[in-house]
């Protein structure tokens, strides 16, 4: 699969762990996780400093929860990702994007060749609001330019 059907595969589908949502409304991860539960999903977050996020039960490890997930947003540092992969191969999630706006990220080499061994899809280092339908203009805009690197 190309990095784009790996994304539109994602994208696809509803019920997503967001791994490292921060309790702070203003930190990027808490901005996509309401961003994605306004589109929609069913987003549930994860986070073992945390009980409740906006009002729902936030878990501490993605094994936890139930009924499971289809995939995971991880919003994690790198030397963090390398242990949620691994947690997600044990949940049964098969897809997981390893979030990066700036800097590494929750990329991890080790973690994504943990992922393609396991056979779960892994879309490492894009920033999700990139490929989201009708995000802002700088999102937009900096999408452009890596969906078609993406492609």
């Amino acid at each position: 699969m190309t990095h784009r059907e790996l994304i539109d595969d994602l994208l696809a589908q509803k019920r997503v762990a967001v791994v490292g949502v921060s309790g702070n409304p203003k930190d990027l991860s808490r901005k996509l996780f309401s961003e994605l539960c306004r589109r929609g999903y069913s987003v549930i977050p994860v986070n073992p400093k945390a009980s409740e996020l906006d009002g729902q039960r936030c878990f501490a490890r993605v094994q936890d929860i139930v009924p499971p997930v289809d995939a995971a947003l991880l919003m994690t540092p790198p030397e963090v990702t390398d242990q949620v992969v691994r947690d997600c191969a044990e949940a049964g999630i098969g897809r997981v994007w390893m979030h990066r706006g700036t800097g590494k990220g929750a990329v991890s080499q080790s973690a994504i060749a943990f992922c393609e061994k396991q056979g779960i899809r892994v879309v490492p280092g894009y920033c999700l609001y990139m490929f989201l339908p009708k995000a802002g203009f700088i999102h937009r805009l900096h999408g452009f330019f890596r969906r078609s690197a993406a492609a």
